[in-house]
């Protein structure tokens, strides 16, 4: 695809924000239904191309237009001047917010593409997400609101030596697209019309708009953001039911799969990024698990989506696939799954209703499916070793007793052994983290400028910079930064192979469990909860509270700080989920009604 600075690139074929005239008219030549909706409600773009009213699908078949707008009452000199006015006097061009963030989605999905995503993910689902949202926000494929019209045009008033044409102001919209990539034809009345009071404003923003975007007035329309684009990718990869979570996703951002922090300085020369534009696109901080996912909720409902497709026991986001991983990359035993199996069946949560996503039904719980495998596991360990600090070393003497006395059958599994193992694999991954996290340079590698004078002066100063960096690096003896690693879906590795022991996917469990009535049950029938009683409080933000570490058993706490290292989230979210499956897991016993019994009145 070919990208040209100042104009939306062909991935997004936007029409114009005129009268509708355009889209409106000449639709009688196609009148064949939507693949995508069924519909018959085409409307025409400026390229002429069909695209679909309800569903923003384009249509291949394309239509020559011949707009007469240009022909009657139109001033040659007017047209002229747009496209004179397009380049700036130090080089650079006009260009809108929705422009810079189209381009920071375009990247994302190509990497996600390159990490193994479905090739349609970008063009077919994310692209009709991105028309889908510019539409509702009244940003393309709409007629620009009359209120948002006067007063722009009250601005491009009040400024000195702009065409106030009325008949060149009829023509107020975006930049639009024809359909050729090679050759960009665009109306620029707008741009000609406001590109002085951009000029006199470039000590605010590079972009045309980025004053405008920043207004308080924009956050009813749900604004885009840079942690919103995230949110955008994962809808679109729980639409296709990709095999990537929400917790994987951020963290190949944080590992640089995914371009995230400084994304804009791959963002061509001519856009110039400065003042207000660096409240947007500049991030210093890493992407909030429950920020994207809460944001991702409201585009859902924002943009009105239909039911998601379901989440099927065959999908990979289901319990019982993701139970299966973690429990991998936890390092314990298998025969752990058959238990979260029946914890998932008995309390519900692998049902269809319940994992699908359903967007604007308050009745229905969202389901974060990292979360709640994370959960599931955990309860499933308080189940059969409690997690007391007493009961699971009592039960893991017995089996180290075991094994020294029998190599008869797999050897059975110790929980004293397996924490001292993944404690210390633990410490040093975490340890790791935070040294890269402490050292990772916020500072963007291309330097911003904000005109061709002082171009020269920057790039000079930051080679000055990079030289003495390297010079004292090489005095102190610094180590120089490793590179990315491979992505991968699993952050700890254990082989069966190994001789030390240190692999306990094989373990048995047979020390532990009794069989009951044809049945495996644990030797132990006591259990202990997080929380009788869930809060209801929404200003709260949690179900249960985990404020205080000592509140709690060391064993539960080491489990819970295993599992939020693997998903790099709070403690507390899966402290949360636990609390809900075990509400689920003893309902009846919870919330058993007391028996009253009838006696004579006296």
């Amino acid at each position: 695809m070919v990208w040209a600075p100042g104009r939306l690139p062909a991935w997004t074929r936007k029409p114009r924000w005129g009268s509708g005239g355009s889209a409106a008219q000449g639709t009688g030549d196609l009148n064949e239904r939507c693949a995508q909706c069924s519909e018959v409600n085409w409307g025409l773009t400026d390229g002429g191309r069909f695209y679909c009213r309800s569903c923003h699908n384009v249509a291949e078949r394309t239509r020559e237009v011949v707009n007469t707008d240009f022909i009657t009452n139109t001033r040659v000199q007017t047209i002229s001047k747009g496209s004179k006015k397009q380049e700036k006097t130090d080089g650079g061009c006009e260009w809108y917010v929705c422009e810079g963030f189209q381009l920071i989605l375009k990247k994302q999905a190509e990497a996600l593409e390159a990490l193994g995503v479905c090739p349609q993910m970008k063009d077919e689902v994310l692209c009709n997400f991105w028309r889908c949202y510019l539409q509702k926000s009244k940003q393309a494929y709409c007629i620009r609101p009359a209120a948002e019209t006067v007063k722009a045009l009250s601005v491009c008033d009040s400024s000195t030596d702009v065409d106030s044409d009325p008949e060149s102001s009829s023509h107020f919209h975006l930049l639009s697209l024809s359909e050729s990539e090679g050759d960009l034809q665009t109306d620029n009345s707008f741009a000609s019309s406001t590109s002085k009071v951009s000029e006199s404003a470039s000590v605010f923003s590079g972009s045309v708009d980025g004053s405008w975007y920043l207004k308080k007035n924009q956050k009813e329309k749900l604004r885009m953001t840079m942690p919103m684009t995230l949110s955008l990718c994962y809808m679109a990869l729980l639409w296709l039911r990709e095999p990537m979570t929400l917790s994987d996703m951020l963290r190949f951002v944080v590992e640089g799969h995914i371009p995230y922090l400084n994304i804009f300085q791959h963002f061509p020369e001519k856009m110039r990024l400065y003042g207000l534009d660096l409240k947007i696109f500049c991030v210093e901080s890493w992407p909030a698990y429950e920020e994207v996912y809460k944001k991702m909720l409201e585009l859902a409902v924002f943009l009105e989506l239909p039911r998601f497709p379901d989440i099927t026991d065959s999908c990979f986001l289901h319990p019982d696939m993701l139970c299966m991983k973690y429990l991998m990359e936890a390092n314990l035993p298998d025969e752990l799954h058959n238990w979260t199996c029946r914890v998932v069946k008995k309390t519900g949560v692998g049902d269809v209703d319940f994992l699908t996503l359903v967007p604007g039904n308050k009745s229905t719980r969202k389901v974060k499916y990292d979360v709640l495998a994370a959960a599931v596991i955990v309860v499933v360990l308080k189940l059969l070793f409690l997690l007391d600090d007493k009961y699971e070393w009592l039960l893991s003497d017995f089996a180290g007793e075991r094994n020294k006395n029998s190599k008869e059958g797999g050897p059975y599994f110790e929980f004293k052994k397996w924490y001292k193992v993944i404690k210390c694999s633990l410490d040093e991954k975490q340890k790791k983290l935070d040294e890269e996290r402490a050292k990772y340079l916020w500072r963007c590698e291309k330097p911003l400028f904000y005109s061709t004078k002082v171009k020269a002066k920057v790039l000079k100063r930051r080679q000055m910079t990079v030289n003495l960096q390297n010079q004292f690096g090489k005095l102190a003896g610094s180590v120089q930064p490793p590179e990315k690693p491979n992505p991968s879906s699993f952050q700890l590795s254990w082989s069966e192979e190994n001789t030390d022991g240190s692999c306990f996917h094989g373990h048995s469990l047979k020390g532990i469990l009794q069989e009951k009535c044809g049945l495996l049950k644990p030797m132990n029938p006591d259990y202990w909860l997080c929380t009788v009683k869930l809060c209801t409080e929404k200003s709260c933000g949690h179900l249960a509270h985990y404020s205080r570490e000592e509140d709690f058993p060391q064993s539960y706490h080491f489990v819970l700080r295993l599992f939020s290292f693997l998903l790099r989230i709070q403690p507390s979210y899966i402290h949360d989920e636990v609390c809900v499956i075990e509400h689920k897991l003893f309902n009846k016993k919870l919330y058993k009604k007391p028996k009253y019994r009838r006696g004579l009145r006296k």
